[in-house]
């Protein structure tokens, strides 16, 4: 593996800053945790539907991280990022319920992200839809997924127990990679980089600092498919490289990447390790360079919210239209037709939505946290921080519930793969259609409601 270099200047800039003290008391109680989550031997991976053999090898370690704090009113929270491609609302239910149960920390409080590698293991539960796959590679994803379960609970046990006095102030950078990958055509929209279209470039850190000025952990966030690789190693692409290069230039600290509304943001260019590594390293730099913008201190109180949004589906396409795609030449659009009408012979009807969740953490009224359920697209972000002018906004993407591609209305209503063409891939779910056209209103005004529950009252 390649070393890193980052030079002498950078690396003293970076010890002198990781021990700058904030004129803010320590008014929170922190602490994080980490737990290497590589599955054992070749397993079959997620991401990719080409991809026809188990994992090769390992480019580098999978990890689960989990930050915990509480302010001075014993408010607890706690974000648990991961090096994985989903995270199953089974896998965030029960986290979330034995968290409550066993350490203490209100279910509403449990926030799970995940970087999104497309070269990470496949996850599953025994009751997942398992048609047509060899029971042997159904039964090592079940396993890997319930003993991650548990981890994860322990693992949060552990950041919890970690916790101590501490500082938390928010700093914000820029990286460039990302690139919107909506290419407008003749034939409509195509995968592929479009330098036209909107981004998010921003990089959000959360800097926790111990009383004595350590920095313990770093939050930071990045909205960009986590695709730079395709390959049959296992590997955290350039999140996890980013989250290594973090901590080698601040030993002892907990370095998190959580992922942001990157549904139709690629890495660009793309299609190596030495990429991968490029961008990370490029990430890496863009939270240096946070760090050396203005602290906005974070004091007060710390409140997260969770709440169901439902998400209507389209109108129901006829029986016949359903059965036309028998003939396509594409097994998934075949298979997703065979599935309705297995689910229409039987008697059942198709649904008609799907619940999800919405989740706000605000850290004082220094920082809003929005976790969007899904592979949401950008226009999420843009437009809450649009709507939310007067306040720090970090809109995270990508969690508690990966079901399924969050188009917004534009992205719906232009089509292509994330407007709905993706859905045929979700197996683990049965979803009929594509979402209807109010999608980007009903998300948009839970979070609003949320966080007008929680502004603080005028005085």
């Amino acid at each position: 593996m390649r070393s890193t270099s980052w030079g002498v200047g950078a690396a003293l800039a970076a010890m002198f800053l990781s021990q700058t003290l904030y004129t803010a008391e320590a008014s929170w109680k922190a602490g994080s945790a980490a737990v290497a989550i590589t599955p054992i031997g070749p397993v079959w991976m997620a991401g990719y539907a080409s991809r026809n053999k188990p994992s090769e090898g390992l480019a580098s370690e999978l990890f689960a991280k989990a930050f915990y704090c509480e302010d001075a009113s014993g408010h607890q929270g706690v974000i648990v990022t991961l090096d994985l491609i989903s995270v199953p609302r089974k896998l965030r239910d029960y986290v979330a319920s034995q968290s409550e149960q066993q350490h203490g920390i209100p279910a509403q409080a449990v926030m799970l992200n995940c970087s999104h590698t497309h070269c990470g293991p496949e996850l599953r539960f025994p009751d997942s839809p398992v048609e047509g796959l060899d029971p042997e590679r159904v039964q090592q994803a079940i396993a890997y997924s319930q003993r991650l379960q548990e981890q994860l609970v322990e693992l949060i046990g552990m950041a919890k127990a970690n916790a101590e006095p501490a500082q938390l102030s928010y700093h914000r950078a820029r990286a460039g990679f990302a690139m919107n990958r909506r290419l407008p055509s003749e034939s409509g929209y195509q995968n592929s980089p479009n330098p036209a279209g909107p981004v998010d470039h921003d990089v959000p850190v959360l800097k926790v600092t111990t009383a004595d000025g350590k920095l313990s952990t770093l939050l930071f966030g990045y909205a960009c498919h986590n695709t730079t690789l395709g390959f049959y190693n296992l590997c955290g692409d350039y999140a996890g490289f980013a989250q290594q290069d973090i901590e080698r230039q601040h030993p002892g600290t907990v370095a998190m990447f959580v992922m942001g509304c990157g549904g139709d943001q690629n890495p660009y260019p793309r299609g190596t390790l030495e990429l991968a590594r490029t961008h990370g390293l490029t990430l890496a730099t863009a939270v240096e360079a946070a760090l050396q913008t203005p602290a906005a201190p974070l004091t007060g109180e710390f409140l997260a919210q969770l709440s169901p949004v439902e998400i209507s589906y389209a109108e129901m396409p006829p029986r016949e239209e359903i059965e036309a795609r028998l003939t396509s030449n594409n097994k998934y659009i075949v298979n997703h037709a065979q599935r309705l009408l297995k689910e229409l012979d039987a008697g059942h009807s198709l649904p008609k939505s799907y619940s999800s969740v919405i989740q706000t953490m605000q850290f004082g009224d220094g920082l809003t946290l929005i976790a969007l359920p899904g592979e949401t697209v950008v226009d999420y972000a843009l437009r809450l921080k649009k709507e939310l002018p007067q306040q720090n906004v970090w809109v995270a993407g990508y969690s508690n519930d990966v079901f399924a591609y969050v188009p917004s209305r534009r992205v719906l209503e232009e089509g292509g793969y994330e407007g709905g063409g993706a859905l045929i891939y979700f197996t683990s779910l049965l979803h009929p259609g594509p979402f209807a056209a109010d999608i980007e209103e009903r998300i948009m005004t839970t979070v609003h409601q949320q966080l007008k529950s929680t502004a603080p009252a005028a005085k």
